[in-house]
């Protein structure tokens, strides 16, 4: 069998990649040609480069054909399966394949057979799943779980591929605010709970109307899990065929913030409605850690150390609304993401003595000190430029209660937080 992956983003790699695991050829293309093609680990055997008006790369090796800078229509008609980047589901490109009967998830259609839940929102989302999939496993459920590939889940065509050869009771998904309609139209949901609704991507909504919008096309005709009292309550339960609201876990819970009680509250709703016991769900959130990557605290010194991604303002906002922090380190957005500059409005908001920026998904140092000027700061800014000097930093205001590490860059995160939990078992010890 051979597959045509159109669009070699994080998903389109991703998708090849299971592919290639599972026995297919395939075709793969991208209109682009700088494009990072290291973690498909492929074998090269020949490379032809040609120039024809813009660039175009061919690659070919052991059962994968690449083209760089161009789709070769021909190539994508004679495969049996066609793969979409998420990205690309809206685009007119797109339209052309979506009624050809020959979609991946047209062809291999058990996923649509097992008892599916999707957890979307802006925040907490990966958290709700990891516990959703923990209180499930421990009901004795065999669950399949995935998602967005750049969100560090097997990617959504990873899930059709393995759930194609596996023996699943539930596909638990991670739907990712900006692939909605791909997620409707691909995985048939039986439960979808929303965590919230945030200002995160809107460069790609427009506003938080047409997110409701597209979240309400989402619900349509489902059960669904919502926060109480949440603005769009009425709009989206009129659609539902049922909903059932979550509220902050009443019980003995691990992790710290209301925000993280409030993603707990959503997974024992979904455990109810899946009739998981509460006795179940108690004992696996009692002792349940955070993700990697996810809100941890460190105590080093007199000081407890708040770190975790934190790419919009109202992940940043629902930190700082509970936690006065005396210093704040900010990892800087991509060249292209000024919107996401928007997390130090809400820093200066509740104004730390010190701010440290460092290079989290870009070097954008630069960027982002020139918005701390327009946001007329006073307290003190500091540039950490790699990671030893941001542990630098650490160790130097350690003794000031507490810290705040995060902002965008969620590998960066990992990093620091892996270097910290050393030294603060060397320095505690």
């Amino acid at each position: 069998m051979k597959a045509a992956v159109i669009g070699l983003g994080v998903e389109g790699r991703s998708a090849s990649k299971s592919l290639l695991k599972h026995g297919w050829s395939v075709y793969a293309s991208d209109l682009q040609t700088d494009i990072n093609l290291k973690d498909l680990g492929m074998p090269i055997t020949d490379i032809n480069v040609s120039t024809d008006n813009t660039e175009q790369i061919s690659i070919v090796a052991d059962d994968i054909y690449i083209d760089l800078g161009s789709n070769d229509i021909n190539q994508i008609n004679s495969c049996d399966a066609i793969v979409l980047s998420p990205s690309m589901w809206k685009s007119k490109f797109a339209n052309q394949f979506k009624s050809s009967g020959k979609l991946l998830q047209d062809i291999l259609t058990k996923h649509r057979t097992i008892y599916t839940i999707g957890v979307t929102g802006t925040n907490g989302k990966t958290t709700s799943v990891y516990m959703i999939k923990s209180i499930l496993e421990d009901g004795g459920k065999k669950v399949l779980v995935g998602g967005n590939a750049g969100g560090g889940f097997k990617g959504y065509y990873d899930l059709i591929l393995e759930a194609y050869i596996g023996d699943y009771d539930v596909i638990l998904v991670e739907v990712c605010d900006m692939t909605l309609s791909f997620c409707n139209d691909c995985f048939d949901f039986d439960l979808i709970a929303l965590t919230n609704m945030g200002n995160d991507h809107m460069d790609v909504h427009g506003s938080m109307e047409n997110y409701r919008d597209e979240l309400i096309h989402l619900f349509n005709n489902k059960k669904i899990i919502i926060p109480e009292n949440h603005q769009y309550l009425e709009d989206f339960s009129k659609v539902s065929i049922n909903h059932n609201i979550f509220t902050e876990y009443p019980f003995d819970f691990n992790l710290v913030g209301n925000f993280n009680r409030l993603n707990a509250g959503l997974a024992l709703e979904v455990a109810r409605e899946i009739g998981i016991s509460d006795n179940i769900t108690k004992n696996t959130l009692k002792n349940f850690q955070a993700v990697e990557g996810r809100l941890k605290v460190f105590n080093l010194y007199e000081s407890s150390i708040y770190i975790g991604k934190t790419d919009n303002s109202d992940a940043v906002k629902s930190i700082f609304d509970e936690v006065d922090f005396y210093a704040a380190f900010i990892g800087t957005p991509r060249p292209n993401e000024k919107h996401r500059l928007d997390i130090l409005d809400e820093v200066v908001r509740h104004n730390p003595k010190i701010i440290i920026l460092f290079p989290g998904l870009a070097n954008t140092i630069n960027m982002a000190r020139y918005h701390l000027d327009l946001l007329n700061y006073k307290g003190e800014v500091y540039i950490a430029n790699n990671l030893d000097e941001l542990i630098s930093f650490v160790a130097e205001y350690a003794h000031e209660d507490p810290l705040f590490i995060g902002g965008n860059g969620q590998e960066v995160i990992v990093s620091i937080q892996k270097r910290l939990e050393k030294l603060c078992k060397v320095c505690n010890s």
